[in-house]
Formats: structure tokens, C-alpha cells, sequence
């Protein structure tokens, strides 16, 4: 007797795609499911939301350091950090410090006001190196507007750090103490003397824990648009900004 024949196969059900994120979505999922934000700007690569809410944050730290601190008090707390600048003021006459301290003062309201601007500039620089460094170092296919978008998201953590300078700031942290180039202990500057290790205080102050995690999650995102593995994004990342350390590191060293 002739066996029954089989019944047909039925063909795979295609895998469901992800339903699309809206803004919010993707801003919070940075924090939480980065993956599902990343995966996502290869359907929509916008960036317009993230970087609003780090000029509003931005701005109300801008604020906030002027109403608290003072911009003249903080310009002047850089410049200690700067022994030989600052010696040179202090032995200037009365009329001419004061001269220089009002430009400080100015300088220092508009360089923290302006953040945002200089923000987007180097998102855009970042952008186009770590483009061309996966691109050409690791074959990876992704199209500029998807490297900014991922870089732009990356830099969601700094959302965060301004919150925690602003709040330490209506907390009541003493002027004195306040340094609007390193706001927040969050790094290993705490570890040295800026007047004293120079150097040394600027890469412990890059050795930040919101830094490690707007480069970690930078890898993600490219890991999430592209075939390149984690740990081979990981180290593309993670070699520009330690040669970027290097560059500040040096440059401080000639200014001390």
C-alpha cells in the first residue's frame, strides 16, 4: 500500500518588525533599552528631539550658574585653576585686573549660554570622524545623517549631568567650590589639584562617568545600524576619545 503523501510545508511566517518609536520613546529607551532607540534610526534618523531637551537643560544651567554663582565668580574660579594666566592677571594694575576680569566675566556668561552651538558643532565634527573610522576601518555601511543621530542620542547622559550640577547649585553649593568646567563630582579630578597637577586634574576630569556612558552607548548605536561587532565599536570609540585625551592633556602641559 502507497504511504499518504505528506501535507505541504507551510512557508516561515516573516519575523513582526518593530512598531516605530515616537520621540519620547526613543529619548527614554536611550536610558533604558538603548538598543530599541538605536535599531530604530535606521528607520527615522531624526535628532531634532534629543538635542531641544540638551539646549533646554543646558540653558537652565546657564541660569542657574548665573544666578547663584555669579558669571564673574565663575570665570574667576577657571582662571585659578590656571596658575600662570592667573599670576599674570594678579600682578596687573587695579584699573587693567578689573578690565580683564569684566572680559572673563563676559566671556564666561556667553561660552556657557553658547554650549548648544558648540555642542552641534562637535556632534557634526564627531559624527563625520567616527563615519569615516567605521566606514573605512570596520566596512561598515551607514549614512551620515544615521552617525549624527546615533552620536546625538549618545550624548543623552549629559541631560543628566546638567540636572545634577543644577541641583547641587539650588542645593547650596559654596561659589567658591564651583567649577563651571567640571561641574559635577563625577570624574577622577577630584583626585588632584588643578592648580597644583594641572594635567593630571584635566584627564581625571575626562575619565567621567557620564563620558564612559555617552561612548558606550555611542558603540551600541553603531553596532545597532551596522554588522560591526561590539567589541570592534567599543574600540573605535574608545581610541578617539583617548586620543582626544591625549591632544587636552598636551595642550594643558603648554598653557601650565
Amino acid at each position: 500500500m502507497a504511504a499518504a503523501p505528506l501535507p505541504p510545508l507551510s512557508a516561515p511566517l516573516p519575523a513582526p518588525e518593530a512598531a516605530p518609536l515616537s520621540e519620547g520613546a526613543r529619548i527614554v529607551n536611550t536610558f533604558i533599552a538603548p538598543s530599541k532607540t538605536f535599531t530604530d534610526l535606521r528607520r527615522n534618523a531624526s535628532w531634532w528631539a534629543p538635542f531641544l531637551l540638551l539646549i533646554i537643560v543646558s540653558t537652565l544651567f546657564a541660569y542657574t550658574v548665573g544666578a547663584k554663582v555669579g558669571y564673574g565668580k565663575a570665570g574667576e574660579n577657571v582662571l585659578a585653576t590656571r596658575p600662570k594666566q592667573w599670576d599674570q592677571i594678579q600682578s596687573m594694575k587695579a584699573d587693567e585686573r578689573e578690565k580683564i576680569m569684566q572680559r572673563v566675566e563676559k566671556q564666561t556668561m556667553i561660552g556657557t549660554y553658547a554650549f548648544p552651538v558648540i555642542d552641534l558643532i562637535l556632534l557634526l565634527i564627531v559624527s563625520g570622524l567616527l563615519l569615516a573610522t567605521f566606514t573605512f576601518g570596520a566596512n561598515a555601511k551607514v549614512p551620515y545623517k544615521v552617525a549624527l543621530a546615533i552620536v546625538v542620542y549618545a550624548s543623552l547622559p549629559g541631560v543628566v549631568r546638567y540636572l545634577l550640577a543644577t541641583l547641587t547649585l539650588f542645593a547650596g553649593m559654596s561659589p567658591d567650590a564651583f567649577n563651571v568646567q567640571n561641574p559635577v563630582a563625577t570624574n577622577l579630578g577630584l583626585l588632584f589639584s588643578a592648580t597644583d597637577n594641572p594635567v593630571l586634574y584635566t584627564l581625571g576630569s575626562m575619565i567621567d562617568i557620564f563620558a564612559i556612558w555617552t561612548l558606550v552607548l555611542t558603540a551600541i548605536g553603531f553596532t545597532c545600524v551596522s554588522k560591526v561587532k561590539r567589541g570592534t565599536a567599543l574600540a573605535i570609540v574608545f581610541g578617539w576619545y583617548i586620543a582626544f585625551m591625549v591632544v587636552i592633556a598636551g595642550l594643558t602641559s603648554l598653557a601650565s
